[in-house]
């Protein structure tokens, strides 16, 4: 059984945590501000530096909805405070990615055409390409679960293939390859 929910979330300097009337947790740092829904049967306090999320009875309900908010919490936290970064590595041949203006990722994934991806406000990239390595483009942003999803999506543009390895893939991710065919005799 999981006891995440029991566990308090510390809170850092400069991070403030307000709850509003209808149960919404608003953490506000110097990354930024996040804001959060909790269902009305949890309740969420702060005590001595520490956040403590409490559930009202023992039902598999209040177990699941107590663990969960409690990580949500805990990722706005470190949101705020400190944000989050993936970092994707495009392997192939004439790969490309740059960053144009109002936040637009232009990559050059092996297709015919030129794959523009606008990005949500919230999230930052930045595309590097040094000579003789793949490019690397890096997304930052206080949304864990944004960030999340941009690098999801941008992964899905060009899944990573395992005969040669070609696609977007996350920095330091294992793809298990294939053989192929062998020579016949």
């Amino acid at each position: 059984m999981s006891r995440v929910g029991k566990k308090p979330i510390v809170l850092p300097s400069g991070v403030e945590l307000s709850v509003a009337a209808n149960n919404l947790v608003t953490v506000k740092g110097p990354k930024g501000s996040l804001s959060q829904a909790v269902d009305t049967d949890i309740t969420v306090s702060v005590a001595d530096g520490e956040i403590l999320v409490e559930r009202p009875t023992d039902q598999k309900r209040h177990r699941a909805m107590h663990g969960l908010y409690r990580s949500l919490i805990s990722n706005m936290v470190i949101g705020v405070s400190e944000g989050y970064k993936l970092t994707l590595e495009l392997v192939g041949v004439g790969f490309k990615a740059s960053v144009a203006a109002n936040n637009v990722l232009e990559l050059a994934l092996g297709y015919s055409h030129l794959i523009v991806f606008k990005l949500p406000i919230e999230v930052t990239a930045t595309a590097v390409t040094e000579k003789g390595k793949n490019p690397i483009v890096t997304l930052v942003g206080t949304d864990k679960q944004l960030v999340g999803q941009v690098a999801a999506k941008l992964r899905g543009l060009r899944p990573v293939e395992p005969y040669k390895g070609k696609g977007v893939r996350f920095v330091g991710e294992v793809v298990r390859r294939k053989a192929g065919k062998t020579s016949a005799k």
